[in-house]
Order: C-alpha cells, then structure tokens, then sequence
C-alpha cells in the first residue's frame, strides 16, 4: 500500500495506518489535534465520520507530507485541498527562475534538484564533475540519483567509501518509507539492497554523518551534502521537490572544484517527463 493514496483503504484504516506509523497513541494524537481521545476511538473504530476540518488538522498534526494529506481527505469522502501542478505549468516559471538562481549560486561546488523518488529534476554544471564516468544509460532522464550513485557502472566503483554511503543512503529511504509508504521507493530500495555487499560496516561508523568520498582523475573529493526543501509550499509538487547541495570538506576538494571549466546554467530534465511523473 503506497501510503493513503490508492483508493484501497476507508478512512478509519487510513488514519490508525497513518497514526501508528508515526507512533503516536491515541491521547496523544488527540492532544495535538485539538480533540478528545474518545473521539478519536471513534473515528478510527467508523463509529464517527469526521468533518473536513477535521480531517485537515488529523493530517497536519501527523505531520503528513502534502500528498498523504490529500490521500487522507480522498478517504474520509473530500476533494483534495491541496493542487498540484504540473513543472511544466507556467504558474511555476518563477520557481524554475528561483532554483537557476539557487543552482547557479551554488557553483563552482556540485546541486542538484530531486522530487520525492531521487529522480534528477535540475542540476547545475558542476554535478557533471561527479557523474563522469557513469555509464549513459543511467544519466538518460528521469536519471534517479540514488540509482546513479549506487549502480555498478553510475559513480559506485569512484566512491572510495563505497559501503558507508551506500548505508546511508539505504537507511535515509528506508526511514522514508516507513513514515510515508511508497510503493515505487520501497521497489526502488529493493533494487539498491541487490549492489550493496553484506559486509560489516567499518570502526568509527557514524551513521547520517557520512561523507562522499569520491575518486576524480584531478584528486580525491570530501564532500559533505545539505538538503533543502519547500518548507512552506501548499502546491504538491514543490513540496516533494529537494535540493541537495555538495560542499567541500577540505582546501583540497575546495580548489578542484574550483579549477573545473564553468559548463553553461543549470539545466532541467524534460518537463513533461516530470509532468507525467509527478
């Protein structure tokens, strides 16, 4: 089941699913909710039917990504409060011009755009850097980070500290899909687990605190990574989309990056591939 979306499940289900995912008791759901725990019962139990308003501060006190919100209404009988445009909408052209400028900034060090399954929606010129080598089949859009990043012939043979990342990048979406179950992710997570050795982690591992070691013909790269998102977008779209920004961890990597000829501006994957998708 990918979250509430599908249609396959009433509201009751819905909300426990949702309630007990995230851990939280019935007291105190109700708490922030604004409501009792009786009432609660009764909702989850279909002895009571919620009203939209309702409904709508449920999913804002589960902390419910925007899609899931929508989901949520769809199941207790209401329409969607939330839109979502396609990227290719000219109502998103200011957000397009928002993120060149971010991307733009960013440079002579390695951003890119992502929506909510990894896959590549705008990068800046300097990702290139990091990418050379992979085989282009894995760089044909909607090229999927994650995929690139772990594959046999994406960047994996460059990454010197190949089995930390690979955790961590496991462990970050199997955190993903345990809040907010994804059919597609969890698909996608299963591949990945295939290019991952079973092999104890190494002494010292420091779990989220995982650099990207990676091997380039001009050195050896320490990156750290940053991830933004839309925090108060109310457009589904812009709230699944993150930007990832690459920083260097040491003067070394600092002037590699910096001595990379500048390609040209940032570049978006297809629209409508990302129309279709989103």
């Amino acid at each position: 089941m990918a979250g509430v979306t599908t249609g396959r499940v009433n509201f009751p289900q819905a909300l426990r699913e949702c309630r007990t995912r995230r851990r939280l008791s019935q007291l105190e759901l109700a708490l922030r909710a604004g409501t009792t725990q009786r009432h609660l019962s009764f909702l989850e139990s279909g002895r009571s039917e919620p009203g939209r308003e309702m409904v709508v501060r449920l999913a804002e006190s589960l902390d419910l990504p925007l899609r899931e919100r929508n989901g949520l209404l769809l199941a207790a009988g209401y329409a969607p409060a939330y839109p979502q445009t396609p990227l290719n909408d000219p109502a998103l052209a200011p957000v397009h011009t928002a993120l060149k400028h971010i991307l733009t900034g960013h440079l002579p060090y390695p951003a890119i755009v992502v929506d909510r399954h990894g896959d590549l929606v705008a990068a800046n010129a300097a990702f290139e850097f990091l990418t050379d080598g992979a085989a282009p089949e894995l760089l044909q859009p909607p090229a999927n980070v994650y995929r690139l990043a772990l594959h046999p012939k994406g960047i994996a043979p460059r990454i010197v500290n190949f089995d930390e990342w690979a955790r961590h990048i496991l462990e970050r979406l199997h955190a993903e899909i345990l809040r907010n179950p994804d059919d597609r992710l969890a698909d996608l997570h299963a591949e990945l687990e295939e290019y991952v050795p079973v092999r104890p982690l190494a002494p010292g591992h420091l779990g989220f605190a995982v650099p990207l070691q990676l091997r380039s013909a001009e050195g050896e790269l320490n990156l750290i990574t940053t991830v933004t998102a839309f925090a108060t977008a109310v457009d589904v779209t812009l709230a699944e989309l993150k930007l990832e920004a690459f920083l260097p961890m040491d003067q070394i990597t600092a002037s590699i990056l910096s001595q990379q000829p500048r390609r040209g501006d940032p570049q978006f994957t297809s629209d409508e591939t990302h129309a279709r998708q989103l």
